[in-house]
């Protein structure tokens, strides 16, 4: 009677449950869902329930975000234009043939507006146009620039920029992160990352006709493309450790390999062109060669690596030291030294006149000397540059500032006699004040100086006389 009563029971059970359970279905389930405007405030509806993800986090060697935060407003966009030399009648049309342009990348390296570029971006070129990370322009004039580097300095008229630190490229080495910042097919601020994969890199591509180029590359992995030439390489500390230069490639796009100038090489650079307009080389005055297995073994040499010396030029910095053909450079100022990259970037570090020690092997025993860095010329002073005043047949001066301050004007240079020539031809009168020169602020004589080295073909005046009036000028150069 129990069994009978239990299982009567199981199946009232089951009836009631079964009963209920449709109805849930029938009124919770088949309903058709209700619409909602919103798909963001759908997801936070269900995402409410569940649980924050706490099973990753970035670690702090991999967080790039703060350092591309950082180094992003300090890399400009920077576009060149070349003419073709044949300049408009109306001075208000730079040139009579639409001139050809090109792109690259720069760095800011000081608050009040030196940038710091490769200098086949701006090579040949009329005129420099600087492109912020807002959007913000300026016309560039450019300082000076140093094809065996293949560094350049321009400078815009500003304040209180971001720039970007300069950090130490002797402490890089292979395996650490970093990134590189900037504008490959016109696309600004582009960042990407990547680990340095060795220093020192020799590719031959620089080429001068004394062979003084400087080839001592990092090489990394972080994709640069056509456009990044002249961008920063940084450590995740934000700090600036090499300009990008180059890649290897077989297809004229990244292929795996980018190369960039160190930033100890750089400091010196800049330096010297903002100094002097122009790299002051200290040189040894030797010819070199890497030592490898093959080299060691036929001259008997107890080292597998090191420079060495097949023959020392007269009266150079390094005969005057005892240096000897058949020696093996090993240090300078003792740092090891591998190959004939880093020895030149070591030596091209230094201004004539600069002594170094130099670290040698001879018959097995190691020497160091002291050597008094000399230039091309075989002199141990830097080159300093006149200033010229005289300029084709019209004569200047650095405007007053009584003067400036009336025009309202930062810089300026007043012409203070016109004979003949091209000058008194466009119709500059005695005077004038020169301010512009195709939209690049003159601050005084040397920099017009600097900036007519650079010039060629035609060129766009601009400027007032005393009375204030304005003045515009075609001029060809």
């Amino acid at each position: 009677m129990k069994r009978s009563l239990f299982i009567v029971t199981v199946i009232l059970t089951a009836c009631i449950g079964g009963i209920i359970g449709s109805i849930f279905t029938l009124r919770f389930l088949n309903q058709e869902a209700k619409p909602y405007p919103s798909i963001e405030a759908r997801q936070q509806l269900v995402l409410t329930g569940y649980a924050a993800d706490t099973t990753y986090r970035v670690p702090k060697e991999m967080d790039f975000l703060s350092t591309a935060k950082k180094i992003t407003p300090g890399v400009v966009h920077i576009r060149v234009a070349y003419a073709s030399g044949g300049f408009s009648a109306n001075p208000l049309s730079f040139y009579s043939d639409a001139p050809t342009r090109s792109s690259g990348s720069g760095v800011i390296i000081s608050d009040d507006g030196y940038i710091v570029t490769n200098n086949h971006v701006i090579e040949d070129a009329n005129n420099i146009e600087v492109v912020m990370n807002n959007n913000q322009r300026y016309y560039a004039k450019l300082i000076g620039a140093d094809p065996t580097t293949d560094l350049a300095l321009l400078k815009i008229r500003a304040k209180n920029l971001p720039f970007v630190r300069y950090g130490n490229s002797d402490q890089v080495h292979p395996g650490e992160w970093v990134l590189a910042v900037g504008n490959p097919f016109d696309l600004n601020s582009t960042v990407t990352a990547g680990i340095v994969s060795a220093t020192a890199r020799n590719i031959g591509i620089l080429r001068d006709r004394n062979s003084l180029q400087v080839e001592s590359f990092i090489q990394t992995d972080a994709a640069v493309n056509p456009g990044n030439s002249g961008g920063a390489l940084v450590n995740l500390h934000g700090e600036l450790i090499g300009i990008n230069s180059a890649i290897a490639t077989s297809s004229g796009s990244y292929q795996g390999y980018s190369f960039a100038i160190p930033v100890s090489l750089v400091k010196k650079v800049m330096d010297d062109l903002l100094e002097f307009g122009k790299v002051q080389r200290g040189l040894l005055g030797v010819q070199i060669t890497n030592v490898n297995a093959a080299i060691a073994e036929d001259l008997k040499l107890n080292v597998n690596q090191g420079v060495l010396i097949n023959r020392v030029n007269k009266e150079s910095a390094a005969e005057k030291s005892g240096i000897v053909a058949g020696d093996v450079i090993v240090a300078i100022d003792g740092h090891h030294i591998n190959s004939v990259s880093e020895l030149q970037e070591w030596v091209a570090r230094n201004r004539p006149g600069k002594e170094i020690q130099v670290s040698y092997l001879r018959d097995g025993t190691e020497h160091t000397v002291s050597s008094r860095l000399k230039n091309i010329e075989g002199s141990d002073k830097v080159d300093t540059k006149e200033i010229i005043y005289s300029l084709s047949g019209m004569d200047v001066e650095d405007a007053p500032y009584k003067l400036l301050a009336t025009l309202q004007l930062e810089g300026g240079v007043k012409v203070k006699a016109i004979r003949s020539g091209k000058w008194k031809e466009a119709g500059l009168k005695e005077g004038f004040i020169i301010a512009f020169i195709d939209k690049v602020p003159i601050d005084n004589v040397e920099d017009l100086n600097r900036i007519l080295d650079y010039k060629k073909g035609g060129m766009l005046v601009e400027g007032f006389y005393i009375d204030g009036s304005k003045g515009m000028f075609g001029v060809e150069w």
